[in-house]
């Protein structure tokens, strides 16, 4: 008896059950008595009729093989030679009278129909058609049954052809997608959605973890024919639904990176892991200006860590050196203060440049209809601001209302860095942008630092901790454009150092200064001098992505005065110019972990 059959080119394909003779469906080499061709098989293996049997292929999936193939599904008693697993069924797979392969039909807890059953079936049947470099196989495979058998020789003549090439499994890809998906042919499920309907099939809705719970429990949706899908999630549309229900009718799915938060959104809620892995992957490869903020905040809300931390590492190497307008509109105030917190901030200058950026930050996103040439940006936002403070009578603006939500993000500056530069202190006051109340207890410590630094013998850091290194550390940073000699004096009263950085024949070198003797706040004439530092070098594409880096980690450096020491060597390395250096420094550890 037959249960079930499928066609697919010239293949017949045949399962059947109860030991009776089966039928031959179709083919170009049916008998012309109409008797099966099927080899004498052991009565043992064969089976009782299956319940609920089904076709082993999807609607519409046909192998595409020619010759006849017969594909038998035995699951009485256990064979000799083969393994129990599940409920004990086997597949064999025979072709032109040879018995090629036996596949355990791995369906515990659920019956052929039942969803995810089918996807095993098919890649069950499709153990019948020969991939390239298997003819030879075939054409050795000797006798197999008790019947016996003969080589066959498989050629342009034989009765086997070549399998399909990839073009072919394509194009018949394509036409399961056309016929099933876009026509939606043999359909016995209908889902609604944001106006919009799709006749589909449960098997192939059954790839979704979504749907194959629907289907699968003790839900009001299980029998019904017509489903009404809500959509909560706003970034959800009619065309990214479109996209991600294609995706299950066909192997790859082209997605634009303009569209890839929508997709995302949809292959999130339905479950689809496939394309939500295809869209994880398009992020990854189109990380720039336009598209990094809009992915930091998908990959959050849709949990893909790895997005979300090559967003922020690539924010962290652009922030400060893109000196984008767009950019900085899209950064949201959480996100900023997670990045202006971070010790491995691309710092181009110093502390003071953070500053200025964070104000040019908060005046667009006060005044996000500003339009202007990039160089007028920060005097019109001076020109607010003072606006501001004149009919705030003179408040600072953070403690304004419009300035509250603010603080958050203004609290991670390293003012410490700032005040030690008088121009840098002068421009703080005339902004007003900050409390005095903030800056009171930092002029405190530092007065306290550099009294440490000048009247004791206070060497540097000796004993410090990882976690002062990234808190209170000095940002500060260049950029080489080319491989030629350059170095670098940052500005500021630096507690006795006058540490000077230099490139050379592809080396980095600290330098101790001494030789402004004149000046005795300015240089620290003890004979020895420790600084805790971390060097990193990066090198970006023209879309901010890394190409190049290289890490010293937290090291503390001991110099006598006018000393040079190597701390970076790039001779053997292929450096790629222009070329970023950033530097985190601390000079002296804070007062409550200063040494005995």
């Amino acid at each position: 008896m037959i249960s079930k059959y499928f066609r697919g080119g010239s293949a017949s394909c045949v399962l059947e059950n109860n030991g009776r003779n089966s039928q031959k469906v179709g083919g170009p080499h049916q008998p012309a008595n109409g008797a099966s061709e099927k080899p004498p098989l052991n009565r043992s293996m064969r089976s009782e009729v299956l319940p609920n049997s089904v076709p082993l292929s999807r609607p519409g999936a046909g192998l595409g093989v020619p010759g006849d193939v017969r594909l038998y599904v035995n699951c009485s008693q256990q064979p000799s030679g083969l393994s129990q697993c599940g409920d004990g069924r086997v597949l064999e797979v025979w072709i032109m009278g040879a018995l090629i392969s036996r596949v355990l039909w791995r369906s515990v807890g659920h019956a052929p129909e039942q969803p995810g059953a089918v996807m095993e079936e098919e890649e069950a049947a499709e153990a019948a058609v020969p991939l390239e470099g298997e003819e030879e196989e075939l054409e050795e495979a000797g006798p197999t049954t008790s019947q016996g058998g003969r080589k066959r020789k498989i050629g342009p003549g034989g009765p086997l052809e070549k399998a399909p090439s990839r073009k072919r499994m394509k194009d018949r890809s394509e036409s399961v997608y056309e016929a099933l998906f876009l026509r939606g042919e043999d359909s016995d499920v209908q889902i609604r959605a944001l106006g919009e309907e799709w006749n589909l099939h449960r098997v192939y809705l059954c790839q979704s973890g979504y749907f194959s719970s629907m289907f699968s429990g003790a839900w009001r949706e299980t029998t019904m024919n017509m489903i009404e899908l809500q959509m909560p999630d706003e970034n959800i549309d009619r065309d990214s639904l479109h996209e991600a229900f294609g995706s299950l009718y066909r192997d790859a799915v082209l997605i634009p990176p303009s569209r890839v938060i929508a997709i995302l959104a949809t292959a999130s809620m339905l479950q689809f892991d496939k394309l939500i892995q295809q869209c994880e992957e398009v992020m990854k490869e189109t990380v720039g200006a336009q598209t990094v903020c809009g992915y930091y905040y998908s990959a959050e809300s849709y949990g893909l860590q790895s997005v979300r931390t090559m967003c922020f590492q690539w924010l962290l190497d652009n922030l400060m050196t893109q000196r984008s307008e767009e950019l900085l509109r899209e950064v949201s105030k959480d996100l900023m203060k997670e990045l202006i917190a971070s010790s491995e901030l691309l710092v181009l200058e110093v502390e003071m440049d953070v500053y200025i950026t964070l104000k040019k930050w908060m005046f667009l996103q006060l005044q996000p209809t500003w339009r202007g040439p990039r160089r007028t940006l920060l005097s019109n936002a001076d020109v607010w601001f003072a606006r501001q403070r004149r009919e705030a009578e003179g408040a600072p603006f953070l403690e304004t209302e419009q300035g509250t939500a603010f603080v958050p993000v203004f609290r991670q500056l390293r003012l410490a860095y700032i005040i030690c530069d008088l121009p840098s202190a002068r421009v703080l006051d005339q902004d007003s942008l900050i409390p005095a109340a903030w800056l009171t207890p930092v002029y405190k410590e530092q007065w306290l630092a550099l009294l440490r630094a000048e009247q004791t013998r206070d060497l540097g850091p000796m004993n410090v901790y990882v976690s002062d290194l990234e808190r209170t550390s000095m940002r500060c940073g260049g950029q080489l454009l080319r491989d030629e000699q350059c170095s670098w004096r940052w500005a500021g009263f630096n507690f006795g150092w006058d540490l000077v950085v230099c490139y050379t024949n592809r080396r980095i070198i600290f330098r101790r200064s001494a030789l402004n003797k004149s000046c005795g706040l300015g240089v620290s004439l003890l004979w020895q001098r420790k600084v805790a530092f971390r060097l990193r070098l990066a090198s970006l594409d023209r879309a901010g992505r890394a190409m190049f880096r290289k890490d010293t980690e937290y090291q503390v450096l001991s110099l006598r005065k006018d000393q040079e020491l190597e701390v970076v060597n790039l001779e053997d390395q292929e450096v790629i110019f222009p070329m970023y250096v950033a530097c985190n420094f601390l000079y002296l550890p804070p007062e409550g972990h200063c040494p005995d």
